[in-house]
């Protein structure tokens, strides 16, 4: 029986497509190292883009099941007196 290979944390892809943003800025690669790379970069932001969507979906679900949270920005908080 095969092995199902995880998808790799978020991190962890974030880190990749940041290596590849590098390689590529630096221009140092022959250009068809450079098209596959940037195909592998564009398929990270795919991906983490699906995922961070997902995350969202969740994060609303668990705010609608307390009632909801009222987020204040960091500027406009109360000062302690």
């Amino acid at each position: 029986m095969a092995k199902e290979e995880r998808p790799p944390r978020f991190e962890e892809a974030l880190s990749e497509l940041e290596s590849l943003v590098r390689r590529l800025e630096e221009g140092d690669m022959p250009l068809e190292e450079s098209l596959a790379a940037f195909e592998r970069g564009m398929g990270i932001v795919k991906t983490l883009g699906e995922r961070l969507a997902d995350i969202e979906k969740r994060v609303d679900v668990l705010l609608e099941r307390t009632g909801g949270v009222t987020l204040v920005p960091a500027d406009d908080e109360p000062e302690d007196d």
